[in-house]
This record gives C-alpha cells, structure tokens and sequence, in this order.
C-alpha cells in the first residue's frame, strides 16, 4: 500500500471520528419518513444520523462551515473572490450559504444546472461550459432574460455569432467571457492573438456584451507536492494574464478574469489579473484530494475538512478478512483511489460492484464489522458521488439537523 494512503488513514484516525457501532435493531428511517419530520426547514424531533436507512449521504454542519470560513478567510487575505463551482454539490442550500459568507456568485457547468439555481433563488451565476447546440443556447438565452446576473462562456467566432443572433432574436443582451485554454486542450480558445480577436469579435456583436476571461486550469489542481503543483499552476496561466493585458490594452472589459480551483486556491492569487477563483470540492473534500499534499502538511491535504460522508451497512461478515456492505458503484462511483473508512486503520474498502462494497482488512484491523454495522465513508471524489443522491442530511453532533435536497442533480444536459 503506498506510503500516503497510510498516512491519511492515520490523519483521520487522529480526527477522533471513528466509526461507531450499533446494533441492527436500532430504527432506520427511510427517506419518507425523514421527510415526514421535516417541515419549516428544521427537523421536527431529534434523529441520530445512525439512525437512517442506507447508503445515505451526509454533510457535517461544522466541518462545512468551516470549510467555508476558511476559504473566505484566505481570500480576504490574498485580495481575490471566490466563486464557487456548484457542480460538486449540485445544492442550492450550499450556494446560497456560500454567497452569504463573501462569495462573489456561483459556476456552472451546464445549462441545466444554472437554470436550477436560479429556480431556487441563486441569480449571480458564471457558466463555464460553451453552449453550441441549438437546443442548449436557446435555453442558456431564455434564462438570461429573467437573470441579470447570468454570464455564459464562449470559445470560437462561430459560437460567438450563434450566440449573438439568439441573443438578438429575443431583443436582449447577453453577457459573456471568453474561456482561454491553460494547455490541457479540452476546452477553450488559444490565449494570445487568437483569444484577443475573439474578444474583439464579442465587444462588436450586437446583442453580446464581452464581460472578461476565464481560464480554469483542471489539469493542476492534483499535482501531488504544493511547490510542484504551485510551480505547474502559475507556469500554465502566464499566457492567460498575458492575454488579460492584452484585452486591458485593447480598451476591452476585464472585469471577470476567473479560474483556479481547490487544489490551488491558496496560490491562485499570484496570477497576474485573476478576479476571483472557481472553488469547489474545498465544501467537502474527498480521497483524491487527500492525497496531494498542502503547503503545511506534505503528505496530506488537511486545509479543509472532510464533511461529506456515506453512511453504510454491513450486510455480510460470514468471510474471513472481509465484510460486505449496501455501498457499492451506484452509492459510491468507482472512482480511484477508493473511498476511505472514515476514523479506522488496518483496513480498506472498494465499491467495484453495483450494489455492494467491499471491506478488506490487513494484518492488523483496528476493529472488525459485524452484520448490521454501519460505518462511514469518505467518498473517493465529491462531485459525481453527490450527484447519485436526491438529498443530503445535514448532521450537527450526530443529529439530523435539517435534509437538503440536492436540486440540480443528474442536469448534466
């Protein structure tokens, strides 16, 4: 086993949030029930998170708070904004507290997503995917009639004049950034010469309204070691803040010039013109990102929080040096690394089949599970986790604080 799987396990061990057992008698509420107890925004009576049905995904109130505190912290202090990325937590509760403590709007990925957002009172929303089908723009236009803080991304001239007629068509103005290429050749338009021309071509259409940049640099945000992923980060995106000057000299609006992400938010700032960073998984955080290491903690990425678990059940202990538990592919994703027993050593886990997970354990387990355990996981990676959920529990001390529904889930189109 590597040396940094080891060395995180030990990290959440030292947390003190072990798993804690219960026998199998003990009430499982199932999701209409909960629901039944929740009126006004508040649970009606007290409920023990070991108390739901499962797999059942959870959120810590405290650690999602802090989370959040800490961001915004470190953005006050580096004089940048954060503008979250709603994609990890598809939430609009979350969205809603983010912008309340400082966050400067929300991203979306897709059309769908922002139009759930707004749906549900979030109206300062950046997306950050191009729209380039028929169907897509006339929706992402649609919303910005009724959003004025609804700003879209765009990547090619040709794009650019769709967007401009459907604009047009509907006698209104739409805001957009042009999205720049960090190097990773997925999205985005060539920064330089090619990205200004595309600015220009914004600023003239009728009907558009050129509002910046964005470039998000994916690629960076797991480079395992901080200096490395500092030095890879700030390297991509010096011809981003070169294409930046080139839109400021131009006489063009550079008012947004957004990016960055969890893995880098603490470097972010050091881009030459960056406005403000495109955070997400920081709410939560999981596996892949325990593992790159943070400027104070070189082995493990202990920032911010874990506060997004998956409550399991063993089903099946008959096995020597396993157990098998309701969490498998469809609770959890196969996503690598594996999700982590959350407060145990000595053992792992794996979700490779549909319905069940696995429980494996080494020479030296700090505890074994029997039927009717539950235990908690902390996901491999938050974003498609959260999305195989219609809800989330929000726990404070163990208890069901409130259930908050995850509204943009499955608006992938």
């Amino acid at each position: 086993m590597p040396k940094h799987s080891m060395s995180r396990r030990r990290f959440l061990q030292s947390t003190g949030a072990a798993a804690i057992w219960l026998p199998s008698s003990v009430k499982a509420y199932t999701s209409s029930e909960m629901q039944a107890l929740y009126a006004d925004g508040v649970m009606q009576q007290d409920v023990s998170k070991w108390e739901l049905d499962t797999p059942a995904l959870c959120v810590d109130l405290d650690a999602l708070e802090a989370n959040i505190a800490t961001m915004q912290t470190t953005m006050s202090r580096n004089g940048i904004a954060s503008r979250p990325h709603a994609k990890t937590h598809k939430c609009p509760t979350i969205a809603r507290m983010q912008i309340d403590q400082g966050s400067i709007g929300i991203c979306t990925a897709k059309v769908s997503e922002a139009e759930a957002m707004f749906q549900h009172g979030i109206d300062q929303i950046l997306m950050t995917t191009s729209n380039v089908t028929s169907t897509k723009i006339r929706r992402a236009m649609t919303l910005r009639q009724v959003c004025d803080g609804f700003v879209q991304a765009t990547d090619s001239p040709s794009n650019a004049r769709l967007l401009s007629e459907a604009a047009a068509a509907l006698g209104i103005d739409a805001d957009l950034v042009v999205d720049l290429d960090p190097g990773g050749h997925r999205t985005g338009i060539t920064p330089g010469q090619a990205a200004l021309a595309l600015a220009q071509l914004v600023d003239q259409l009728p009907a558009l309204k050129l509002k910046g940049l964005l470039c998000y640099d994916g690629g960076s945000q797991h480079v395992v070691g901080f200096q490395q992923r500092k030095d890879q980060t700030l390297g991509r995106l010096i011809a981003a803040s070169d294409t930046y000057d080139l839109l400021q000299q131009s006489g063009l609006n550079t008012e947004i010039f957004s990016g960055g992400g969890t893995g880098t938010y603490n470097i972010d700032h050091e881009t030459r013109g960056l406005t403000d960073v495109q955070v997400g998984s920081y709410v939560f955080m999981d596996a892949q990102y325990l593992g790159i290491g943070g400027e104070s903690n070189t082995e493990v990425y202990s920032d911010f929080q874990t506060s997004l678990t998956i409550l399991t059940t063993v089903l099946n202990d008959q096995y020597a040096g396993r157990a098998t538990t309701d969490a498998g592919a469809k609770a959890c994703t196969i996503n690598r690394p594996w999700a982590i027993i959350k407060g145990e050593s000595g053992m792992s886990y794996s979700s490779g089949s549909d319905e069940f997970g696995t429980i494996r354990y080494d020479a030296d387990p700090s505890r074994t599970y029997k039927v009717g355990d539950k235990l908690e996981l902390i996901v491999s990676h938050c974003d498609p986790v959260v999305n195989l959920y219609d809800q989330m529990y929000a726990i404070r001390h163990d208890k069901v604080e409130a259930i908050w529904q995850i509204a943009a889930r499955g608006m992938s189109a």
